[in-house]
């Protein structure tokens, strides 16, 4: 009979990574709550014409990359390829803004676009991002960077540089886009289809093009911030203001256009050189009109959102710590019959009162016991034989010094 594997694009977390994912995971709840954002959690798929309306229908993931899907009343439903677009549609579904004032989230979990897996890209991949709604100050474009900036401090990363932009917004893109077409016009017959498609719809897009011939093309096309208008100029100044006030280092790269439709002003791109052509740890933007796309009140917002996976490549090529490897506080092992059928119940209550206790019950030998002990990484050995069982004691082993020590199992309990 042949064996399921995983499906292409797709892989498990063993548990001898899964620590890992969960001392990342649990760093980024701490800084995230120092900064008073709290966390959201979304279903894994929502009706596709939200993503289609936030995203952008000219966009890589909803032309190529969604996976959708229609369920037995024939809905069309897809699989999130991004978070800020659930998170945005349950802010209005539920009301979140109603006491005004700034709305901060943050979540962590899997997301699904249907693309070429490589290292650190996966059809199934894990994003940790935020999103601030309610509050179109630059000082909040500077404290949701500050947040993923100092995240990625908090677990050592040296190897990585941030690179802000400002897109403008839809005034001073009209403009933007006219000149866009402008220059690519004497290249239509050289894009690729889609370019051709997008310089009709949103030549912006253009510019995200993975093509190699269709980037060489863009490489020297005008930029968003020579066309920006007044009110985003200040904005944008504001910002690296901020970021300069907080000591964050930065550098200005005007090509920066992140690859969703709904961003204003405001995008910027954790870099880190040392993972090769996939180089984007983290990135996000402002979505100023998103709020009133997915029909609630005009709201301003801002968030960003990074992958997991490429994480942790950057984690291992600096050889940082993740975590450690969980180990148990004792391992007990067991002398005689008697003393192996009253360890059941002591077992429990040491592990009801907060203790990490392995044991074995299958190994009888004293010899085995004590491998095993050693394997498992245990601080302590608890040996428990007939002896110890008449007197209701135990004895304690330090498995790294050898020194051992009789108690209570009173005092071991306590």
């Amino acid at each position: 009979m042949a064996k399921f594997q995983v499906p292409r694009g797709t892989f498990d977390i063993l548990p001898k990574d899964s620590y890992k994912w969960e001392y990342i995971q649990n760093t980024f709840r701490k800084v995230a709550k120092r900064y008073q954002y709290q966390e959201i959690v979304t279903p894994i798929f929502e009706t596709a014409d939200l993503f289609e309306r936030s995203v952008g229908d000219t966009s890589d993931i909803v032309q190529k990359e969604m996976y959708k899907f229609e369920d037995k009343k024939g809905r069309v439903f897809a699989l999130r390829p991004e978070g800020t677009a659930s998170v945005v549609r349950s802010y209005v579904e539920n009301n979140l803004g109603v006491n005004g004032g700034i709305t901060k989230l943050f979540y962590i979990g899997p997301m699904f676009r249907y693309d070429r897996p490589q290292a650190g890209r996966y059809r199934q991949f894990y994003q940790y991002g935020v999103e601030a709604i309610g509050s179109n100050h630059p000082y909040i474009d500077a404290e949701v960077i500050a947040l993923q900036y100092s995240f990625l401090k908090e677990l050592g990363l040296k190897g990585f540089v941030l690179e802000v932009n400002s897109v403008g917004c839809p005034t001073c893109s009209q403009a933007y886009s006219q000149a866009l077409k402008d220059y690519f016009k004497p290249y239509l017959g050289e894009l690729c289809p889609d370019c051709v498609v997008r310089f009709e719809k949103n030549p912006k897009r253009i510019l995200d093009c993975k093509v190699p011939h269709c980037k060489a093309i863009s490489k020297n096309a005008p930029t968003q911030l020579d066309y920006l208008d007044e009110d985003c100029k200040a904005h944008f100044e504001q910002v690296k203001t901020y970021l300069s006030d907080m000591e964050i280092p930065f550098t200005v790269n005007p090509h920066i256009v992140r690859g969703l439709d709904y961003y204003t002003r405001t995008a910027f791109e954790f870099i880190n050189n040392n993972l090769g052509a996939q180089n984007a740890i983290g990135g996000g933007g402002r979505y100023d009109k998103l709020v009133e796309q997915v029909g609630g009140k005009d709201t301003p917002g801002i968030g960003f959102a990074a992958g997991i996976e490429r994480l942790i490549l950057s984690l291992e090529n600096e050889n940082l710590p993740m975590g450690e490897e969980p180990k148990p506080l004792y391992y007990w092992i067991a002398i005689g019959e008697t003393a192996r059928k009253h360890s059941v119940s002591i077992i429990a209550k040491l592990r009801q009162s907060g203790n990490s206790v392995d044991f074995d019950i299958e190994k009888e030998s004293v010899k085995s016991q004590m491998k095993a002990a050693d394997k498992s990484g245990a601080q302590f050995a608890l040996i428990f034989g007939e002896d110890e069982f008449k007197k209701n004691t135990v004895i304690r082993k330090n498995l790294v010094t050898g020194d051992q020590e009789e108690l209570s199992l009173q005092e071991l309990k306590g």
